[in-house]
């Protein structure tokens, strides 16, 4: 299967939330955000070369890391070289060697949003606990819904109050899952300490194997 973790805005924890599925499903995560790439990289081929038709979406992927990652480059000249018209076709290839791939999107309603989302059997959408998110959410959901993108769930990210969960729920259609914020998701990424394995009976590591339970009953349907 492939799940697309897709948000409105920039900055909602969307790339933390993608490394945690990756952990606690065991899929291979994709940075798919080919202009702001936010998750680990470094030495050998990377999403740049692969949509550039340097390497194959295979050889691009690391298995040494605490989550089997496909990385992106950082380069604008590795961005200006990637033809993101060949991004279906790597993310098939991972999906057919790995059996699953979570798909970190670019942020936003930009063009390049919407390949993963039309490539992808399902998708999860990142909010803010924030007033404007669920305007945010609906558009995100509707771009999923033309592209043929099943809803999971919704993550309400980085809570510190208790957030409207039956409203998300009732206006997208899909259960919502509180994620609260804590530190070390915010630092997961960074320290490759993913908080569903080292912390998993924290609220946050509750919350994250929620959905992963629910990417887990999709892939099984």
């Amino acid at each position: 299967m492939i799940l697309a973790v897709a948000g409105g805005k920039g900055g909602v924890g969307k790339s933390t939330l993608a490394f945690e599925l990756g952990a606690a499903t065991g899929a291979v995560v994709v940075d798919a955000d080919v202009g702001m790439a936010d998750l680990p990289t470094g030495p050998g081929p990377d999403l740049h070369d692969v949509l550039a038709g340097r390497a194959s979406a295979v050889e691009a992927v690391r298995e040494d890391g605490p989550v089997t990652l496909l990385p992106c480059g950082r380069s604008l000249a590795g961005a200006r070289a990637a033809d993101v018209g060949r991004l279906g076709e790597a993310l098939r290839d991972v999906e057919r060697a790995y059996g699953d791939a979570v798909v970190d999107c670019p942020a936003g309603m930009r063009a390049d949003a919407g390949v993963p989302l039309a490539v992808a059997d399902a998708c999860v959408v990142v909010a803010s606990p924030r007033p404007y998110a669920l305007a945010d959410a609906v558009r995100t959901r509707e771009l999923a819904r033309e592209l043929d993108a099943g809803l999971v769930a919704v993550a309400v990210n980085r809570a510190v109050d208790d957030p409207p969960e039956a409203v998300f729920e009732e206006v997208l259609g899909a259960p919502a899952v509180t994620v609260p914020a804590d530190p070390r998701v915010a630092r997961a990424v960074e320290t490759g300490r993913p908080v569903c394995r080292v912390a998993p009976s924290s609220r946050a590591g509750r919350a994250i194997s929620s959905l992963a339970r629910a990417v887990d009953r999709c892939s099984r349907a």
